[in-house]
């Protein structure tokens, strides 16, 4: 097995980029790894941010995810998108 990793960006937005504390970051990772893993990494780093993951969803370049269990795999963008008021 190699330790292959690769460059996703993860970008916060509203409520998330609070928390986070900055707008984005690119992070590497195994991209075998599902995002339901990277959430946990990223929740692990700070209570505020892990609150709010809870709530969010969450994109994969440009594509909405529901299935968190699925393999970041070739994504090159993670976008976290809490619930937003209006309409």
């Amino acid at each position: 097995m190699t330790a292959t990793t690769v460059p996703v960006t993860v970008r916060y937005f509203a409520a998330a980029r609070a928390a986070a504390g900055h707008e984005e970051e690119t992070i590497r990772i195994r991209p075998d790894l599902t995002l339901a893993e990277l959430v946990a990494q990223l929740a692990e780093r700070d209570a505020a941010l892990a609150k709010v993951l809870k709530r969010c969803s969450f994109l994969l370049d440009n594509v909405a995810v529901r299935d968190t269990d699925v393999a970041i795999g070739n994504a090159r963008t993670v976008d976290v998108l809490p619930p937003f008021a209006g309409g």
